[in-house]
C-alpha cells in the first residue's frame, strides 16, 4: 500500500475528529457518550469507520500498529 493511500485515510480521519468536535462544542459536550443521540448517530458511526480504516488503511482484518 502507498504512503499516498495511507494519507487518504489519515486525511480523512482528521476531518472527522474535527467534524465530531464541533458537534460536541455545538451541543457544549464534553463527550459523545453524554449525548441524547449517542445510540445511531451517523456522525459518530462515521468517525468509528474512519477510525477502522486509518488503523486497518482500508484492508479487512487485522491492524498495523
Amino acid at each position: 500500500m502507498s504512503t499516498q493511500t495511507t494519507d487518504i485515510f489519515e486525511e480523512r480521519l482528521d476531518m472527522m475528529i474535527v467534524e465530531l468536535q464541533r458537534c460536541q462544542e455545538q451541543k457544549q459536550l464534553e463527550s459523545c457518550s453524554k449525548c441524547e443521540n449517542y445510540i445511531g448517530c451517523e456522525l459518530r458511526n462515521k468517525y468509528i469507520r474512519a477510525v477502522y480504516d486509518s488503523m486497518s488503511k482500508g484492508e479487512t482484518g487485522g491492524f498495523e500498529f
